[in-house]
């Protein structure tokens, strides 16, 4: 059994080497010291010793075959982690399975809380360590993940060693390749600005403040247990997570409330997220409330609602994502909304807050490059709503350059027309932004959709006019149209093995490829380095356990 020291010895460990990295966040160096037990020491009986996670307390995690499992008596929302935890890769291909809702750190619900807590940032409560290689696996889907505002999460995988958060029928061997509801998902909570709060000052003029509280309730609240999110530090840390996979997720904890991939509620950007995929997730893939989270390279494989939800004043970006929709499942690659509660605030009162949310620059502003959206004609089959490319909407500022969705495959023919669009644009806020292309633009895109456009912008100014005029590139599909068959030369978009690269050039797209050091559109050039391969699962033959449909 390790010593209870060590785990001081882990705290000081990660306290001495916080230090910013080139994405603004921390960098942990690994560290050697764990509270698991080292299984090469045999007792004095001459059997191995239990190699599970303990903490201070003596409660230890239960050896189950190559597996460790945790119950209710290690964590759960009435029992907090509320000490710094080492997870190691076990050895046998084992996984961490956790019975309960693996919950980091205590949620406040007010100031006077947080406070008596000493909790004021990322790195004030407890900190979740996983080691390259690991596998967290939960029973079913009342058990999830909750990292709480003030703690953090170091999920710092490799290319060649990932981290993967999946279900116990995952280990087990018995999930389908598109099976959901597995078990919840991944909740991170965060200090950052949500436009569901009220602040004085502007983003602009450097004063933005918060006016009284800002304590919201996290998605997986119901009436029983509260998480809460919000605050005024857009900088805030949640800690790192590089070359992690998170499969098979999808919870509703109450009506309404569905369990993401990973849900950003708050997370700022001194949190690290890179290299992350979603695969087979009921609800979205990754869904921002606000805060300020950076993304660079996501994949999104076989999520059944929207690829990327953006809501309540996100700040971040996302640079290079891959979104791939089910052939016969999965709504938008990008739901986009601006302000939080947006219909609440209809009549004439709080119609001036929408304004004054704007004014004071915290309305939804992402900033997204090199996405790929390849969607199907899945419409009438569908757990939520059509697949189909971008909505963008409720007062939305979005910038989105060298991109392109691929809906050439034909629209649902038993669907209702205009079901799987490439573009969507509502909100008088939002259209009035793109019209102006200051605050808001999209260039440098392509789209190839049967359904290209649904809705216009003001002044009957088309869509796709206004679209093609601002350096965008619209390519009309009549009926299924491969667009990756090498044969059409008027129309290859995407090549490569598996065909999910920009095959055709910019220029042969018609589009000036902006900013200029960017060669190609899209997630994945077929003639550049390609990110996904190594530790992605669902994209390349030996991590996989079917095609791709459109192969």
């Amino acid at each position: 059994m390790k010593l209870a020291s060590n785990k001081l010895l882990l705290a000081a460990a990660i306290s001495a080497v916080l230090a910013g990295c080139d994405s603004g966040g921390i960098n942990i160096e690994p560290t050697t010291v764990d509270n698991s037990v080292d299984n090469s020491v045999t007792n004095p009986g001459g059997t191995e010793e239990n190699i599970c996670a303990e903490l201070s307390s003596g409660v230890q995690g239960a050896q189950d075959g190559a597996n460790c499992r945790y119950d209710s008596a290690f964590v759960s929302y009435a029992n907090p982690l509320m000490e710094n935890l080492y997870l190691p890769a076990l050895p046998n291909g084992g996984a961490h399975i956790f019975d309960d809702i693996l919950f980091v750190g205590a949620s406040y619900g007010s100031s006077a809380d947080l406070q008596a807590a000493n909790i004021t940032e990322g790195g004030s409560g407890p900190k979740l360590e996983i080691q390259a290689g690991a596998t967290i696996a939960f029973k079913d889907e009342t058990a999830f993940l909750v990292v709480n505002r003030g703690s953090q999460l170091f999920a710092r995988g490799t290319e060649t060693a990932p981290i993967t958060f999946t279900s116990e029928t995952d280990v087990l061997g018995t999930v389908g390749p598109e099976d959901v509801k597995q078990w919840g998902g991944m909740v991170i909570n965060g200090f950052g600005v949500t436009n569901k709060c009220v602040y004085t000052g502007s983003i602009a003029g450097g004063d933005l403040a918060l006016d009284g509280e800002c304590n919201l309730p996290a998605e997986g609240s119901d009436s029983d247990q509260e998480l809460h999110y919000g605050g005024d530090n857009n900088a805030d840390s949640s800690g790192v997570m590089t070359y992690v996979l998170v499969k098979h997720t999808g919870a509703e904890v109450v009506p309404g409330n569905e369990l993401n991939g990973v849900t950003f509620a708050g997370v700022g950007n001194g949190t690290v997220v890179k290299n992350l995929e979603a695969y087979s997730t009921y609800d979205d893939g990754i869904e921002m409330f606000g805060g300020a989270v950076n993304i660079e390279n996501y994949v999104a494989l076989y999520v059944r609602d929207d690829s990327i939800d953006i809501d309540e004043g996100w700040q971040g970006s996302i640079t290079n994502a891959l979104v791939i929709h089910s052939e016969t499942n999965g709504n938008h690659c990008i739901e986009a909304d601006g302000i939080g509660s947006y219909d609440d605030m209809a009549d004439g009162t709080k119609t001036d807050r929408r304004a004054d949310i704007i004014a004071q620059g915290i309305n939804s502003r992402p900033v997204i490059d090199g996405l790929t959206c390849i969607v199907s004609a899945a419409s009438t089959t569908v757990t939520h709503d059509p697949s189909a490319g971008w909505r963008l909407r409720e007062g939305i500022y979005p910038t989105i350059t060298n991109s392109m969705i691929v809906g050439s495959f034909g629209g649902d023919e038993n669907g209702a027309e205009g079901s799987n669009y490439c573009l969507r644009v509502q909100s008088d806020e939002t259209l009035a932004a793109l019209a102006a292309g200051t605050d808001a633009n999209l260039v440098s895109n392509v789209f190839a959709c049967e359904d290209q456009v649904k809705g216009d912008l003001p002044g009957g100014l088309a869509t796709e006019d206004w679209a093609a005029a601002t350096g965008n590139e619209f390519i009309a599909i009549s009926g299924k149209v491969d667009p990756t068959a090498n044969a059409n030369s008027e129309f290859v978009l995407l090549g490569g093995v598996p065909a999910f690269y920009t095959e055709a050039s910019a220029a042969q797209m018609g589009v000036t490829v902006s900013p200029t050091e960017r060669a190609y559109l899209g997630a994945l050039s077929v003639n550049g380095s390609d990110w996904t391969s190594g530790w992605t699962y669902g994209l390349h033959e030996g991590s996989r356990a079917q095609p791709l449909w459109f192969e």
